[in-house]
């Protein structure tokens, strides 16, 4: 007798544990479309006021996306309505990528933080630094140090946002005519002493990634980042099916009150043409979804899907503030850091945020070189509204 409710308990129990995945499932699908609703009203005011055309918005943990939502237009005039796969142009947001790809080979003792770039690309041997500068002269001398990895990775190297002959686009130069162009314009100011936003320094770090994996520097990414993580949607080059699904870019019109369609000024057209360069600090297309798969390694302190991309101690590098306390900008390699979350923005608003104490991430995708009326609010109705309905991720 004992025996056969014994075996009859273990039945029920076991019948019970079988359902739990499927519970499971069911509360996070019932949770997901709450969070959805409420993003989407969050967001419907500014569509329909045309302060944004419209947006693909996204929160995960570091195993799963948790919400995944679409609303307004990718094409206002034609009537199209945004796919959750949309394609946008992520730009500054392919810095992180960068970085990460050079930890890589951090990781693999080929490069050093701490080595001078002339190590690596031997024309940073006759850097100069601009002293005194007007419209008729320039006063030159040898900076103190040769500008460092971390510092082009860092911002702190003194290089310029780009250099003269990186006209009228940002995608013409190949990267290592890009770095000569680097090394030849006098620094702005003494490396490691102060702060400012260089595309340069990044494209030089993209470059070396080049020159000491032996591998041109978008192969590296494909072969090393995006197909392993299974990125598929993200390239320098969309192809003529990603191209069906770019989202429009849009800016305010004149009076402000409206929004007008625009092509991406910084890139050349056609933009499957494989004559433009790769830009490794800012030429970059992507989806939600797989910039996600991105900040999920990360998040996961470089493992992603039992797969190790970096170690521990790379991603702890990248995402630690690394400008001087005295500066005002936080800034990590590669990273906006703000010590216990760290992300980054692109020229047309797109972001990602990876907020480590409460294990989530955040997407936001739209393609908006600026807003008419309230619209630059609307990331941050995202936020609240996701805010609320993710306190944090489950453990």
């Amino acid at each position: 007798m004992d025996r056969r409710f014994g075996l009859r308990g273990m039945t029920v129990a076991l019948l019970f544990a079988s359902l739990l995945p499927a519970a499971s499932t069911a509360w996070a699908e019932d949770a997901g479309r709450a969070a959805g609703s409420a993003i989407k009203s969050a967001l419907q005011p500014f569509i329909e006021s045309h302060s944004l055309a419209g947006a693909v918005t996204l929160v995960a943990d570091k195993n799963e996306v948790l919400s995944l939502e679409a609303v307004g237009y990718a094409d206002i005039a034609g009537g199209k309505a945004m796919p959750t796969d949309a394609l946008f142009w992520i730009a500054s947001q392919s810095k992180p990528v960068t970085a990460t790809a050079l930890m890589m080979l951090v990781d693999e003792g080929k490069v050093k933080l701490d080595d001078p770039v002339q190590k690596y690309l031997p024309e940073f041997h006759d850097t100069w630094l601009a002293v005194e500068q007007d419209k008729d002269h320039i006063l030159l001398k040898r900076p103190d140090h040769p500008i460092t990895v971390r510092e082009i990775l860092s911002h702190t190297s003194g290089l310029p946002f780009k250099s003269a002959i990186e006209d009228p686009t940002l995608d013409l130069l190949t990267l290592r005519v890009g770095a000569k162009s680097y090394a030849m314009t006098p620094l702005l100011f003494a490396p490691g002493t102060k702060y400012q936003y260089s595309n340069a320094g990044i494209n030089t770090a993209g470059r070396i990634i080049e020159v000491v994996s032996g591998m041109p520097y978008e192969d590296f990414l494909d072969k090393r980042l995006f197909q392993p993580l299974g990125m598929k949607d993200t390239t320098f080059w969309p192809n003529e099916e990603q191209l069906t699904r770019l989202a429009k870019s849009y800016r305010p019109n004149s009076s402000k009150t409206d929004l007008e369609e625009i092509k991406i000024g910084q890139l050349k057209y056609p933009l499957n043409d494989r004559s433009r360069q790769p830009m490794p600090a800012g030429g970059l297309f992507s989806t939600a979804a797989d910039i996600a798969r991105f900040c999920q390694m990360v998040l996961n302190r470089g493992e992603f899907k039992g797969k190790r991309y970096l170690s521990e101690a790379s991603v702890a590098e990248m995402t630690k503030r690394q400008t001087h306390a005295s500066l005002k900008d936080s800034y990590g390699l590669g990273w906006a850091t703000g010590g216990r979350s760290w992300g980054h923005g692109g020229a047309q608003a797109t972001n990602m945020t990876i907020e480590s104490d409460r294990g989530l991430i955040f997407v936001w995708m739209v393609q908006a070189a600026g807003f008419p009326g309230n619209g630059d609010k609307s990331q941050g109705a995202f936020r609240k509204a996701a805010d609320e309905q993710f306190p944090g991720a489950r453990k």
